[in-house]
């Protein structure tokens, strides 16, 4: 490995050393995550498992499409299931006194 004299550079040359170092770093961290996961790869290959159904990643059930559970009011065509947030409709017919067993489909 070469020696280099720290106290010869200037700062411009000292910060893109370090960022010459840094890159280097995380090149090399990509380089041996790559290698180990190959070689986990292979090793569940050969228990006859992919590396994804041991780890539990992916291949993984989709929920279903949700049914609706409330129904606008007004148009009975916009509906929302109750999951994620509130529609505007919704909360403004909350707020209006409407209940939310009225709204029910």
């Amino acid at each position: 490995m070469s020696s280099i004299d720290l106290n010869s550079l200037n700062l411009a040359e000292l910060k893109q050393l370090s960022k010459d170092v840094a890159k280097a770093i995380s090149g090399f961290e990509d380089r041996k995550k790559s290698e180990a996961r190959a070689a986990l790869e292979a090793q569940a290959k050969e228990l006859g498992f992919t590396l994804g159904e041991l780890l539990g990643v992916g291949g993984g059930k989709t929920r279903s499409p949700a049914t609706a559970k409330y129904r606008h009011p007004e148009n009975a065509s916009i509906t929302w299931s109750g999951r994620g947030r509130k529609p505007h409709w919704f909360s403004d017919a909350i707020a209006k006194g409407v209940s939310p067993e009225s709204l029910t489909v």
